[in-house]
């Protein structure tokens, strides 16, 4: 995310710096990625690459894309079905057939891509959720692939933070985890026994980062207010977000209010 999300160089308002990058504004990088990848669908694999490559493009998420010598087009069946991007080209489309199941124009190609995009030519990209599962070597990954210039760091503070809504106190601590992550705001992740749980009821939502893990959420009810998904957790949080298992972290976005020394986020 920090090459083309945010602030980043790729962006599309990157931040204040003393070169300039020439070049349009939409912007693509098309690096090796490092790792073996695969991706199956109905029990058959269906891309399996040492060779892949990592699109950066302005304000989207970096696009895996394999080798066509690395996928199994047997299992592919062409479709009329065409996209137009002004600055790759015209895709064309195959859906992924196993046995009974079919997943419609799961994969495309520039098979004759702009000249500023030539490259792209000899590769294949696919729709993530399309595809029963991905692995970055022999680990399953959720989400999408991690992308290398994206980081979290989780540090111990003891900053007063509380969390209020309409003024009242649901949560305070004086040791909080405050979690960097690349492009993002801080987030600050209270200790359970610094939060108000009987305030808290569970909620069926759950979202996935393939940087911290799964997400559980929690609804808060204060009295007649119901703020739904009010607060989230990680249960069990990747390596690089351990430190935050089990602590909340409340949105701000939801009629919560948090101070940190006194001073509104």
């Amino acid at each position: 995310m920090s090459l083309t999300l945010s602030r980043g160089p790729l962006s599309g308002r990157p931040a204040e710096a003393n070169y300039r990058i020439e070049g349009p504004a939409h912007r693509l990088l098309f690096e090796d990625f490092p790792r073996r990848v695969r991706a199956s669908y109905g029990g058959e694999t269906v891309f399996d690459t040492r060779r892949g490559k990592l699109l950066h493009e302005t304000g989207l998420l970096p696009q895996l894309y394999i080798p066509r010598q690395d996928v199994r087009f047997h299992l592919l069946e062409a479709t009329d079905h065409t996209t137009h991007c002004p600055f790759k080209g015209d895709a064309r489309y195959w859906s992924v057939r196993v046995g009974g199941r079919t997943a419609e124009n799961a994969v495309w190609a520039y098979p004759e891509p702009t000249e500023a995009a030539s490259w792209l030519r000899d590769y294949v990209a696919a729709y993530w959720g399309a595809m029963d599962a991905w692995f970055d070597e022999d680990e399953e990954v959720s989400g999408h692939l991690r992308d290398p210039y994206h980081r979290i760091d989780v540090r111990e503070t003891s900053r007063h933070m509380r969390v209020l809504v309409g003024g009242e106190a649901v949560a305070e601590t004086h040791q909080p985890k405050v979690l960097s992550e690349t492009g993002l705001p801080n987030r600050y992740y209270v200790p359970p026994a610094d939060v108000r749980r009987d305030l808290l009821e569970p909620s069926a939502t759950q979202t996935i980062c393939p940087y911290k893990g799964v997400a559980s959420y929690r609804t808060l009810r204060l009295g007649e207010q119901r703020i739904e998904d009010a607060a989230w957790l990680y249960p069990e949080p990747l390596e690089d977000a351990f430190k935050i298992r089990d602590h909340l972290c409340f949105d701000l976005g939801k009629g919560v209010t948090i101070e940190i020394d006194g001073a509104r986020e």
